[in-house]
């Protein structure tokens, strides 16, 4: 190796910019360590700024190939005995018992017999010497159970059983990954479901949450368990309580709703069905800050049996989605932009609506409405009764619902009826 045409330190500094795949190597190792020496000694290393001598050191490791700890402890010993040499002294190593001919010798017993357990294992490979008198496993007979596990982790044996296979990742052909673009257009749902707590090991009621992104029209349902016999039905009635055209059905990434059940519904009814992307959590936070502010805080956390799922889902369709769009106002985004271009939302006094209001504000509004479905329709559920004389119907029926679930204490039920009272958004 030679580096004749390298003079300073800042000429160095001009070829490390040079593209990093460029690769060097020595012919010999006994080369490679006295090149390093004549480097340090030419440049004067410690006697350097600490600046440059990260320069000499990336420069070494650029020629070398050796790694930045190689490179660090190379030279401590220069530092230490004032010259780069290579160790002649081995390190001790015990002898291996078990060599390349007995590692393929288990490789074919555990292909032929698909890689039984240790004890198993161990077995046949003494009957195959005991009593089928085959020399060649006369070493790896006397194996202990324990170990041929060891030897089923070395680099010979997962290079060759059959019984080693990569993870392959699971490839669900339903749905497409990305994120929905409505461009101010209703009909792109968010879709996610909210389980009601465990009590006594048995599963309480899902809630499934339906959530408009451009109006944040919401729509809430319950069933007993989210298995596609119980989900199918319970979809088809909450996409029919929706006024307005459906045009995507986007989800996380859920077996409740990646489905060949759901898929076939929703085909059926022209949805495009989209799921999230992985490593974009925000993909479907729409719906799950509506977890939070909407379900959680009027139906709390306690345990609800699956038997009341069809009573809550019924307190749903009566009251509380006509309260969540008819009723309740709701905080939409302005976006402006500073002096530099960028983007920030901000929520004015201006900017809450209830969503039928939202929803009727739109440009040619009728033209989002379903086939047999008008603002006069609407008009007359939105405007029978004021936003507080439905919202107290609704809280005195959902307390009613709420003393059914004899199982949770008294107190329990009032904390909750009080924390949907108290809480404000």
């Amino acid at each position: 190796m030679t580096d004749s045409h390298t003079l300073s330190v800042a000429q160095i500094k001009a070829f490390l910019k040079v593209d990093s795949a460029i690769k060097f190597k020595a012919v010999s190792k006994k080369e490679q360590y006295k090149w390093i020496n004549d480097v340090l000694i030419k440049f004067r290393y410690f006697s350097l700024r600490k600046k440059d001598k990260g320069i000499v050191r990336g420069y070494i490791a650029k020629m070398t190939g050796l790694s930045k700890s190689q490179v660090d402890r190379i030279i401590a010993r220069k530092r230490k005995f004032g010259k780069v040499f290579l160790s002649s002294t081995a390190r001790h190593r015990f002898s291996r018992r078990y060599g390349p001919t007995d590692i393929a010798l288990l490789i074919k017993t555990d292909n032929a017999h698909k890689r039984l357990s240790g004890p198993a294992t161990k077995k046949i490979l003494e009957r195959e010497h005991q009593v089928f008198s085959k020399t060649e496993y006369q070493t790896i007979s006397r194996i202990s159970s324990s170990h041929i596990y060891n030897l089923r982790e070395t680099r010979q044996y997962r290079s060759h059983s059959l019984t080693i296979k990569k993870t392959q990742s699971r490839q669900v052909p339903i749905g497409e990954r990305r994120k929905p673009e409505p461009k101010g257009k209703p009909g792109f749902l968010r879709v996610d479901s909210v389980h009601q707590g465990d009590y006594d090991k048995k599963k309480g009621i899902y809630h499934i949450n339906i959530v408009d992104e451009v109006l944040q029209w919401e729509i809430v349902g319950a069933v007993e368990k989210i298995s596609e016999y119980y989900l199918e039905p319970l979809l088809q009635d909450l996409i029919e309580q929706i006024p307005f055209k459906i045009i995507n059905f986007h989800s996380d990434n859920g077996s409740e709703f990646i489905n060949k059940v759901v898929a076939q519904l929703l085909n059926k009814l022209l949805i495009k069905q989209t799921k999230s992307r992985s490593r974009h959590c925000n993909d479907n936070a729409l719906a799950e800050g509506k977890n939070g502010a909407v379900i959680r805080k009027h139906m709390g956390y306690v345990h609800i049996p699956q038997q009341f799922a069809p009573a809550v889902n019924q307190f749903y369709k009566q009251y509380f989605n006509i309260y969540l769009n008819y009723h309740r106002p709701c905080g939409y985004a302005a976006i402006i932009k500073d002096k530099r271009g960028k983007a920030k939302k901000i929520y004015r006094q201006e900017d809450y609506q209830i969503p039928y209001e939202k929803l009727k504000s739109l440009n040619n509004a009728e033209q989002y409405l379903r086939d047999n479905v008008s603002f006069k329709m609407l008009d007359r559920i939105a405007y029978e009764k004021s936003d507080n004389d439905f919202a107290e119907e609704m809280q005195k029926f959902k307390e009613q619902l709420f003393k059914n679930f004899k199982h949770i204490p008294l107190e329990m039920i009032n904390f909750t009826t009080f924390i949907s009272h108290a809480y404000v958004d």
